[in-house]
């Protein structure tokens, strides 16, 4: 019997999930996450939370258990009066698709995101410096060499990605996700608590596709083989930009030791922060995204979201 005609309805419905071209948003700097090696066509799902209660407990039928990720080589991100170029971004989340037609997101323990290091241009100098401020133009005549200049900014997730729309994915214009993060600047003058954005007041990324992304799709087996026959499938989004130029970004809080405020006030001055929606943007460039689940996931009803965890660990190296 020929199977390709079941999977081209069961295509139908996937796709629908594929909201999570999810942009794998602006990670302005290196956050640090545990990953696994993975085999085949699990390969780039390194850190998919398999093992979260919720994707475990996702039975095939009402609620049906995927992996998802997003990644892009370079990009950039403006905040006030700073543009920073990006890196490397990796955005990973599970998604359980209810049987009314919503989703949840299930964020790893280590957060959606991370990505490569990023540096600020121009550094301490460009960030706050000349001031009218003495204390800080104390600190800005310190500054005599290039590692004590140096500032690197690195986006943390603050909670789960939120308000999932399940085919925002392959179209362009619409809203994909919510997704709450805040930039850590790092440098010696500035403390180790130097944000921008809070857990409570983060910074909120709406990502949407710029244009269609080109789509494939392959079929593998449990362990990560690719085969006709095999009873998982992997749907790919490629290529396309993803931008957000509606989020707000709050002031800088916490920066500096011990000065009460002196150097978040230099550095928002400086950078245009806090800055309302429509001044700050982001961009992704050649997004690549990648959707794995249970072809028929009814068939192993109640025990899907234990069935794809089982497949997952079968395929670390």
């Amino acid at each position: 019997m020929n199977r390709f005609p079941r999977r081209t309805r069961l295509l139908a419905t996937t796709v629908t999930a594929l909201g999570t071209a999810l942009g794998s948003f602006a990670a302005m700097g290196t956050a640090t996450a545990a990953t696994t090696q993975l085999g085949g066509e699990w390969a780039p799902f390194t850190r998919c939370p398999v093992d979260a209660p919720a994707m475990l407990a996702a039975d095939g039928l009402v609620r049906t258990p995927q992996c998802v990720v997003s990644t892009s080589a370079s990009g950039s991100i403006k905040l006030g009066n700073t543009t920073v170029t990006t890196g490397r971004t990796d955005l990973q989340i599970g998604v359980v698709e209810n049987s009314d037609g919503t989703s949840s997101v299930v964020a790893p323990a280590s957060g959606a995101l991370i990505a490569d290091s990023a540096t600020v241009p121009g550094g301490l100098l460009g960030l706050m410096c000349p001031s009218n401020i003495p204390a800080v133009t104390a600190i800005c005549q310190q500054i005599t060499d290039s590692s004590l200049n140096k500032i690197t900014a690195t986006v943390e997730s603050v909670g789960s990605p939120s308000d999932f729309d399940q085919t925002a994915g392959i179209v362009t214009d619409q809203t994909i996700v919510a997704i709450p993060v805040r930039i850590h600047l790092q440098n010696p003058f500035l403390g180790s608590n130097c944000y921008i954005g809070t857990k409570s007041n983060p910074i909120v990324l709406r990502p949407k596709n710029l244009d269609l992304p080109d789509f494939g799709m392959t079929f593998f087996k449990g362990d990560g083989t690719v085969a006709d026959d095999g009873e998982m499938s992997r749907i790919n989004l490629t290529g396309a930009a993803q931008n957000d130029s509606t989020f707000a970004v709050p002031g800088a809080s916490g920066c500096g030791l011990g000065l009460l405020g002196l150097i978040d006030a230099a550095v928002n001055l400086k950078t245009g922060l806090p800055s309302a929606a429509g001044k700050n943007s982001v961009t992704l460039n050649d997004t690549q995204t990648a959707l794995a689940g249970l072809l028929a996931p009814g068939t192993v009803a109640p025990d899907a979201g234990k069935t794809l965890s089982k497949d997952w660990h079968s395929a670390v190296k």
